[in-house]
């Protein structure tokens, strides 16, 4: 009896000192990062401070980590842009109000941490990643750029959904549209002002017509989407790069130019076809060289609408999964 007594007591000790230990150490484990926080919002890890930080116990903290590739010879254009917001989210918690020190950002760069990468089997870059204070990162721990977006409003929102720490995205400034839309508005101006005894030129149809079709083209394409998600201009893999994004929840500056470029010549095509037939009013060829002249126009309308409508829903194709339907292309 006395001898469990004994084996009860020397265990309640050990354990004491156990936790005694270790919250020492993840007080000074907490105050570590404090001070790395204080010199930089985001704390670049490499394989032994991962061990120690992220994945080692004791935690009572969250660790946002971004795993990128920043080396200029890895040619990831994406890298630069989502770390640009990553550090816009990390920037604006550190300097908010709400700053507590149970959430640090970290950042592992493939060559400086290829290990951590390998040691977590990431193939792909960039990532970002929650490691939560108990247990393992589950599915949901990974953002998803696709859905989610990449700007620094989408990263903050999926870090409250996370940790429920509530990060208030604070952009500096931006002037740029503001003086590009008063520069256009004082060359408008001065062009008005300098036509001013000659303004017939603004009840011409065709002008009005095809302005009305690049504004058309605009929209459709997906520009006001980029002025809202900031997607970079291409992608750049190992293999080459890359134009069209193969989600449908994305998509690159330079695929929306593409898909501008081709509905209108589908719309080249077709304004031809109608000419060819004589027009709105539909009137009649009075010579035969005038008859050949509008059987290929609409030969020329008939073949650019094929082949341009055929890419338009490639494009669509590579974008939407599951999508059985083709023309010309696959």
């Amino acid at each position: 009896m006395k001898f469990k007594l004994l084996l009860f007591v020397c265990a309640i000790l050990t354990y004491s000192k156990t936790h005694a230990q270790n919250r020492v150490k993840l007080e000074e484990k907490v105050q570590q990062l404090t001070d790395f926080t204080a010199k930089t919002s985001i704390i670049p890890l490499n394989l032994n401070r991962f061990k120690e930080y992220v994945k080692s116990p004791p935690r009572d903290y969250s660790f946002i980590v971004m795993f990128t590739a920043m080396a200029p010879s890895r040619r990831c254009a994406i890298c630069q842009h989502v770390y640009d917001e990553y550090l816009l989210v990390a920037n604006s918690f550190r300097y908010s109000q709400s700053y507590t020190n149970k959430l640090f950002f970290g950042m592992v760069d493939f060559d400086e941490g290829s290990d951590i990468f390998q040691m977590l089997r990431l193939n792909t870059a960039p990532v970002i990643m929650h490691f939560p204070a108990k247990g393992k990162p589950k599915p949901a721990d990974s953002m998803d750029f696709e859905r989610a977006g990449i700007h620094a409003e989408a990263i903050g929102k999926w870090i409250n959904d996370r940790t429920d720490v509530q990060i208030r995205v604070f952009r500096p400034p931006n002037y740029s549209g503001a003086v590009a839309f008063t520069l256009l508005f004082v060359l408008v101006a001065a062009f008005l002002y300098l036509r001013r005894n000659n303004l017939e030129f603004l009840y011409n149809k065709q002008m009005w017509a095809v302005a009305a079709l690049f504004f058309c083209f605009a929209m459709v394409s997906g520009q006001m989407w980029n002025q809202i998600r900031g997607p970079p201009f291409y992608h750049r893999t190992k293999s080459g790069p890359v134009y069209i994004n193969s989600g449908s929840h994305g998509q690159f500056v330079l695929e929306s130019y593409i898909v501008a470029a081709l509905n209108a010549a589908v719309v080249v095509g077709m304004i031809l076809m109608i000419e060819s037939a004589g027009g709105v009013k539909g009137t009649e060829a009075k010579s035969p060289q005038e008859g050949k002249k509008r059987r290929f126009q609409s030969v020329v309308g008939l073949v650019l609408v094929c082949v341009f409508f055929s890419l338009l829903l490639s494009v669509f194709r590579s974008k939407t999964q599951g999508y059985p339907y083709s023309f010309l292309f696959k």
